[in-house]
C-alpha cells in the first residue's frame, strides 16, 4: 500500500551546515496497517513524513502509495489522499475561521469539488454536526464559533476530525499528542484509535511514549540515523514491554533521554 524505497536526503549539502537526514530508507506498509515510529530526535523520524507528504524532492528513492509512484507529485496534490496531524494544535486549522468552514475546507480539499463553499450542502453541514458529536467534546453545538476561541485539545480533535472526514489513504501522526496535557492526550488517541480503526486508515504515528507505541496499531519501527533499525510486529511485538524497549534501543545505540522521560511519566 505504502513503499519507501531506498529513501536518501541531505540537507545543505557541500557546506558547513550539511546534514544527512535520511540514507536508505525502506519501509512497507499494507492496507489498515497502523506502524508507530520511535526513535530520539534527529533520527529522521519527521523528515520521513516530510518524504511522503511530499514537502521537498528527494535526493535519491521513490514513494510509492497505492501502487502510484508520487515521488515527483506536489504535496498539495498529495494532501487529497494524505491526511497529517502535527505537533502543534495550532496548525492544521484556520483560527480566524468557524468550525463550519474551517470543516468545509478540509471535505472540499479532499473530494473532487474545487469551490469550498458554495458546493456544502444541508446534508454534508448535517454530517458534519454528526461527526463532531461523535468527539463528545460538544462542538457540534458551536459551528459557528471561531476555532481560535478551542482549546489546544479541541483543536487537535478538530483536526483529527478534519484530516479522516474523507478517510485518507494515507494518515500521518507527528507526536500529534506531545503538546496536550496527559488527560486530554488520553482522549485523543483514544479518539485515533477508534478513528482509525473503524475506517481501516493506514496511519503511521511518531511517538516518545513507550506505552503508546506497543499499545496502539500493529507494527512498531525505530529508527535512527535516517533509516529503520528495529521493526516489531506479530507474537514478538505482543510480548515486547518497555524495559526490554529499553534495551533494545541501547542495543542499537540510540540516545533514548525522552523515551526515559515518558515511562517515567507513565509510572506516576
Amino acid at each position: 500500500m505504502l513503499k519507501l524505497h531506498n529513501i536518501h536526503k541531505t540537507f545543505n549539502p557541500g557546506t558547513v551546515n550539511e546534514k544527512t537526514a535520511l540514507s536508505g530508507l525502506n519501509l512497507e506498509l499494507q492496507k489498515g496497517d497502523f506502524v508507530t515510529v520511535l526513535g530520539s530526535n534527529g533520527a529522521g523520524k519527521s523528515t520521513m513524513f516530510n518524504a511522503i507528504a511530499g514537502s521537498f524532492p528527494l535526493d535519491d528513492g521513490q514513494v510509492i502509495l497505492d501502487g502510484t509512484d508520487i515521488t515527483n507529485l506536489p504535496d498539495y496534490k498529495r494532501s487529497k489522499f494524505i491526511g497529517r496531524l502535527f505537533q502543534d494544535p495550532l496548525r492544521g486549522t484556520a483560527p480566524n475561521m468557524t468550525i463550519e468552514e474551517n470543516l468545509a475546507l478540509a471535505y472540499m480539499r479532499a473530494s473532487t469539488a474545487t469551490n469550498p463553499f458554495s458546493m456544502i450542502s444541508a446534508r454534508e453541514r448535517k454530517g458534519f454536526r454528526e461527526k463532531l458529536s461523535m468527539l463528545g467534546l460538544g462542538l457540534e453545538d458551536r459551528m459557528h464559533q471561531n476555532v481560535g476561541l478551542l482549546s489546544g485539545g479541541q483543536r487537535q480533535a478538530l483536526t483529527l476530525l478534519m484530516a479522516t472526514l474523507v478517510t485518507p489513504k494515507l494518515l500521518l501522526l507527528d507526536e500529534h499528542t506531545a503538546a496536550l496535557d496527559p488527560g486530554t492526550a488520553g482522549k485523543v488517541l483514544s479518539l485515533t484509535r477508534q478513528i482509525v480503526e473503524e475506517n481501516r486508515i493506514t496511519c503511521l504515528m511518531i511517538t516518545h511514549n513507550v506505552s503508546s507505541a506497543l499499545e496502539l496499531g500493529n507494527r512498531t519501527i525505530m529508527m535512527k540515523d535516517g533509516r529503520i533499525v528495529l521493526e516489531l510486529s506479530g507474537e514478538e511485538r505482543a510480548s515486547m514491554t518497555q524495559e526490554k524497549l529499553l534495551k533494545a534501543f541501547q542495543s542499537h545505540g540510540v540516545d533514548n533521554d525522552r523515551i526515559l522521560l515518558s515511562m517515567e511519566n507513565e509510572s506516576y
